[in-house]
């Protein structure tokens, strides 16, 4: 991945350019080659261009295409970085987690809690929290947590066998399984305390919860 900063799209566009070239240029002395169809370029940025246009970033003289969405990591990232792509490729993905449960409950008679519990902490809270600390602030828009709070309650109902309309808290109180949200958001504060980072300090998992859920 190649990161560079510019006043403007015209300035951002020579430096990309500059460092394209050296990459091409080190492949070839290497007899290496890039397929530039999986290259894509994107635009960072919190502004609303007057004269919207794409970015001309050449690789090997081949103009590369450009994306509003990049997937680096696994983890999927707009050219806004508000990560709204990302949280409904994780839910969805979830989702399908849980459906797929439910068939097996079907064919097996149901599931134990105990495994329901297991499959949940090594399958589906990684799969929900995995890389956490770089997304946690979308959680702040309403729309995003909403979408946790729906996978974990899905899950929730098959643990506590319990009616549709409980509520996510009692559902949590019954299965004594922590609030997505307060979970995220913990993981997050405790890679940034690790680290040193003053960003822990911002971070108060129960309030940010009580406000989402008024």
């Amino acid at each position: 991945m190649i990161l560079v900063k510019g006043s403007n799209q015209v300035e951002v566009e020579n430096y990309a350019n500059i460092e394209t070239e050296k990459i091409a240029n080190w492949a070839r002395n290497t007899k290496m080659s890039f397929n530039d169809q999986k290259s894509k370029v994107m635009i960072i940025t919190k502004k609303r261009p007057k004269n919207r246009r794409d970015i001309k970033i050449f690789l090997d003289n081949k103009e590369l295409q450009q994306a509003d969405t990049i997937k680096y990591l696994d983890i999927t990232i707009d050219r806004r970085f508000n990560f709204n792509q990302h949280v409904d490729k994780i839910t969805e993905k979830s989702m399908k987690i849980v459906h797929a449960l439910s068939k097996s409950a079907k064919i097996n008679w149901g599931l134990r809690h105990d495994v329901l519990r297991i499959i949940y902490n090594g399958a589906k809270l990684p799969l929900l929290s995995y890389g956490a600390p770089v997304w946690i602030e979308c959680l702040k828009k309403k729309h995003n947590a909403i979408k946790f709070k729906g996978v974990h309650r899905q899950i929730n109902i098959k643990i506590a066998t319990a009616y549709r309309t409980t509520s996510h808290e009692a559902f949590c109180v019954l299965t004594g399984m922590t609030p997505i949200l307060i979970e995220l958001e913990s993981q997050a504060k405790i890679y940034y305390n690790t680290r040193g980072n003053e960003k822990s300090e911002q971070y108060d998992s129960l309030k940010h919860y009580i406000q989402l859920t008024q």
